[in-house]
């Protein structure tokens, strides 16, 4: 551990730092205190413009830069995440491979698999097994098992055959 945390640069650490300095409750207490300090102070400047410019800019200052340094504590936290999860998605033996890096998907793409699980949801709420599991793969083998049983069907066989007469 302490070979990797070498290696981050100056701007890693200080956003390391910074997100855990400000997320804490003494940051809290500092930031209510500096509002108290500055509504106290109001009457010994009059209210004036240079007093609520005071506050103003100290506020949108931090504001801005706290708005990059959560982001990227929340990029970082994500992608954490989604590593441990194909971590755990490749490391199962019954978990369908194709989810891994899932969020590389565009949103009609990520729509339309919450749509496929939802039906899972669906089915697997039918059934009388909690301890049934339904997987893409699995719904794609049903799918190929009913494929071939209605291709086995008279009527499927027929079907074929119509349609090919009437193009002639």
């Amino acid at each position: 551990m302490e070979h990797r945390s070498q290696k981050k640069n100056f701007f890693e650490r200080f956003a390391n730092w910074a997100t855990n300095a400000t997320g804490s409750s003494a940051a809290f207490i500092i930031a209510a205190s500096v509002i108290i300090i500055w509504i106290v102070t109001g009457p010994v400047f009059h209210y004036s413009d240079t007093w609520q410019l005071i506050i103003n800019t100290g506020t949108t200052i931090i504001t801005f830069l706290m708005v990059f340094l959560i982001q990227k504590s929340q990029n970082k936290d994500s992608k954490a995440i989604h590593l441990k999860l194909n971590e755990l998605i490749a490391s199962h033996q019954g978990t369908s491979n194709r989810m891994v890096n899932i969020e590389d998907l565009t949103e009609i793409e990520l729509d339309h698999l919450h749509k496929f699980y939802v039906r899972l949801g669906k089915l697997a709420g039918e059934e009388g097994d909690i301890t049934c599991t339904h997987s893409i793969d699995a719904a794609e083998e049903n799918n190929s098992n009913k494929q071939n049983s209605l291709k086995q069907r008279k009527s499927y066989k027929n079907a074929g055959s119509h349609n090919s007469k009437e193009s002639n």
